[in-house]
């Protein structure tokens, strides 16, 4: 199936700001529920004690990313009080109730953050969930290079798929929304109307989530894209996690500086 660059609602300038915080808060609390991306606590860790980081900057976190669960995880890092969410359109709301539900060993960036041009006054190890899929490949180079040229390593993680099975999953996950809804906190009325009376938000959730899977990168295509970063040498590692049987495989893809500067 041949990768397709269209566009996902939630991520347009002109969808309004309330509706996309609901948007990624359905995410947000659906990604939590599933544990999509628990799998891969183990790997993170891993290369983040390779490579002595002493903070994370997660970019795109949208709701707050699959940080709530992994940060449990890395409580015994030097980094695992020191994580921070940022976005170029930021759900100052949702960052707030992360960040006051791990005690604020997660803070955030209160103004947007630009994932191709990252200010170096916020250093860290990078860090992408499901967001990757969103860029071109001029805009995908883009990221990497990003942090090539500033010399911070860097994290991206996928769970959508560009397969048939993968856009199946999009109706079951939407249906989710539905029923979860109810249980997002804080308790909002407007969730509700958007979800259940004019089901804005559950739509909108499939949709994109349909676009993410024909977006994802598979691991040969991120390869080529590596293959055209320029500057100081990089190690890469670059596959897909498979994880416990029947879990849904995750593509990765972790760059760090052969030497520090």
């Amino acid at each position: 199936m041949r990768r397709v660059q269209l566009i996902e609602i939630h991520e347009q300038p002109w969808f309004p700001s309330f509706l996309r915080d609901g948007v990624t808060d359905a995410l947000q609390y659906g990604m939590g529920f599933l544990k999509a991306y628990t799998p891969i606590g183990a790997m993170l860790q891993n290369a983040l004690g390779s490579w002595d980081c002493r903070s994370i900057l997660d970019l795109c976190s949208g709701g707050g990313g699959p940080w709530p669960e992994l940060s449990r995880n890395l409580s015994g890092s030097p980094c695992g009080n020191r994580i921070r969410l940022s976005d170029k359109f930021p759900n100052l709301r949702a960052f707030q109730n992360v960040s006051a539900a791990s005690g604020n060993r997660i803070t955030f960036c209160a103004e947007p953050v630009d994932a191709m041009r990252v200010p170096r006054k916020l250093p860290g190890f990078r860090t992408m969930f499901s967001a990757f899929h969103h860029f071109s490949p001029e805009e995908a180079r883009a990221v990497l290079q990003n942090a090539v040229d500033a010399g911070e390593s860097i994290g991206i993680f996928e769970v959508t798929r560009r397969t048939a099975s993968a856009i199946g999953l999009m109706i079951p996950w939407a249906l989710l929304v539905f029923v979860t809804s109810p249980w997002i906190r804080p308790f909002r009325w407007s969730r509700l109307f958007w979800t259940y009376l004019i089901p804005i938000v559950p739509f909108v959730v499939w949709f994109d989530g349909v676009v993410s899977c024909l977006r994802t990168y598979r691991p040969r295509e991120l390869r080529q894209i590596i293959g055209k970063l320029t500057g100081r040498e990089y190690e890469w590692q670059v596959g897909e996690h498979l994880g416990d049987r029947g879990k849904i495989p995750i593509t990765f893809l972790i760059g760090s500086p052969r030497t520090r500067f």
